[in-house]
């Protein structure tokens, strides 16, 4: 069926009549919306949208994310086309999910930026829809994140990252990449408490009181007993995902700005996921991929992974 599928299938981006079910369009051809689904702004019957953010002015050290929302799109056809390996329900074929293209901004006036991300967000969160973000800089997570307060109140943080960014940084017209969580928490965005920062491996001596299960405790206590520890923090508080590639040790995700060794491995964070399935999770984001730094194409196709993967812990409380 889906080599005579592939035979007629082409450019599905844009003429792909319904929202669900699978693509077996050639993987070499025609427009690489993320995982073949319709570019539309319009989001009635929309269950999930996957929005890009193609900003990377908040760097520290190697820039190009801003060019990461194309590359992961580009690598999410390189998915098997059937349902994601692994997972008892069928989010493909069963929710409504569109590629919601990516955000408009002036990219010569930074400060206008933080509110026309919020902005963006804000809208696809009124149409009752879940987002999930592909990055850009890993600062655009803090004015997602106000978006998702102002209808839910403070909201418990799951991230996946090599740093904590909660750096101090009290003037909050700053836009920086490695303080954002500072400003979050300082802000009441995010409750520390029931939130944690898992594959740390770099030094901050205040976390503010954000829990910490650092590369370390991945390598020393296993997948499971780590998605055991998460569960028990986040409870069934509202939850944002936000996954930073650079979570991943150099040798799986080069293609970053700031990589450092030590990191997860592709394998560990694919377990983790699958295990903390049923987490009040309400949107997500991929950030910090570079593709002029990822010679090989793998950080992309790992991001992509990692977006599919947001999906599906959506789709297993939308579909249960």
């Amino acid at each position: 069926m889906a080599l005579e599928d592939a035979k007629h299938q082409i450019d599905h981006a844009f003429t792909r009549e319904d929202l669900r079910g699978l693509s077996h369009e050639n993987t070499f051809g025609g427009a690489t919306s993320f995982l073949r689904r319709r570019y539309t702004k319009d989001l009635a019957g929309v269950d999930i949208a996957v929005t890009g953010i193609p900003f990377d002015q908040a760097v520290t050290n190697r820039p190009g994310t801003r060019l990461g929302p194309r590359a992961i799109r580009e690598a999410s056809a390189l998915q098997s086309p059937d349902e994601p390996y692994g997972w008892p329900h069928r989010p493909l074929s069963n929710l409504a999910i569109v590629d919601y293209g990516d955000m408009a901004f002036d990219y010569a006036d930074v400060p206008a930026f933080p509110g026309r991300v919020t902005e963006h967000i804000r809208g696809i969160l009124q149409a009752g829809v879940a987002p999930v973000v592909l990055g850009g800089d890993h600062y655009i997570s803090f004015p997602v994140l106000r978006a998702f307060a102002e209808r839910l109140g403070p909201m418990s943080l799951l991230q996946f990252d090599a740093h904590t960014d909660t750096w101090p940084d009290d003037d909050m017209g700053r836009v920086d990449h490695g303080t954002m969580f500072y400003k979050a928490v300082k802000a009441g965005i995010v409750d520390p408490e029931h939130s944690v920062q898992v594959g740390i491996r770099t030094t901050n001596e205040d976390t503010l009181g954000v829990n910490i299960i650092d590369a370390a405790a991945v390598h020393a206590e296993g997948p499971e007993a780590v998605a055991e520890r998460i569960r028990a923090i986040l409870g069934d508080r509202p939850v944002y995902l936000s996954f930073d590639i650079d979570a991943l040790d150099p040798a799986f995700a080069p293609g970053t700005g700031t990589p450092v060794w030590g990191g997860l491995a592709s394998w560990q964070v694919a377990r983790i996921l699958r295990e903390i399935a049923g987490i009040n999770i309400r949107g997500g984001d991929v950030v910090e991929v570079s593709p002029p730094f990822d010679t090989t194409g793998a950080t992309a196709i790992a991001g992509a992974h990692v977006a599919v993967e947001i999906i599906c812990l959506l789709g297993w409380n939308m579909l249960k």
